[in-house]
């Protein structure tokens, strides 16, 4: 069974891809989701975070305080740095037992979704990678309809901490273009006839 990352910046629409194979019956790990459930129901981690971060970590009932961590570690690379050193390792064991799973139930390849996939070095547990590109001036307008509460300071910041997209593409296997001209859905066809190809054909 392949495995295979998706990746992009934000607003490139790698969420939209995910759904497009996910439509096609392939399996998608989303590893900020299941990152977000891990934070708030992986007991090791919640016990890490809360030592390396504080009490206020968690509200008294016991849900992630994400605004508190989040303006802790956003402008303080150091501290942002610990958190995904923590955070990370544990997707990574969750995405291996999960894709076990897929690979026992018979799937020709399982998709990886992560915003963070080159960043967090978990690009080494997959056999291929595809980022899904659109130009500035369309990912930010999207950011903006998307997340009205956003100004366009606020995306250019949260653009200026990731990868650049030309770094992206060139690390990647394949690049799927998603800039509201070219359609993706042919492209997504294409790959998801390639990866459902038996091995060695």
């Amino acid at each position: 069974m392949l495995r295979i990352g998706i990746t992009g910046g934000i607003g490139s629409g790698k969420s939209i891809a995910s759904r497009l194979f996910q439509a096609l019956g392939v399996p998608i790990y989303d590893a900020d989701s299941r990152a977000r459930w891990l934070m708030e129901n992986g007991a090791e981690l919640r016990q890490q975070l809360s030592a390396a971060f504080g009490p206020d970590t968690y509200d008294a009932a016991g849900r992630l305080n994400r605004s508190v961590l989040a303006g802790t570690v956003f402008n303080n690379p150091a501290l942002l740095a610990q958190l995904n050193g923590l955070v990370h390792p544990h997707v990574g064991t969750d995405f291996e037992t999960w894709a076990a799973a897929q690979a026992a139930a018979g799937h020709a390849y399982v998709l990886k979704e992560a915003a963070l996939l080159f960043e967090a070095g978990s690009y080494k547990q997959l056999d291929r990678i595809i980022t899904v590109f659109a130009p500035l001036a369309v990912r930010e307008a999207r950011v903006l309809r998307r997340d009205p509460h956003r100004s366009i300071a606020d995306v250019q910041a949260i653009m200026a901490k990731q990868m650049s997209e030309e770094e992206k593409m060139q690390r990647a296997d394949y690049v799927l273009t998603n800039d509201d001209v070219q359609p993706l859905l042919p492209q997504v066809l294409a790959l998801h006839a390639a990866f459902s190809q038996p091995a060695g054909t």
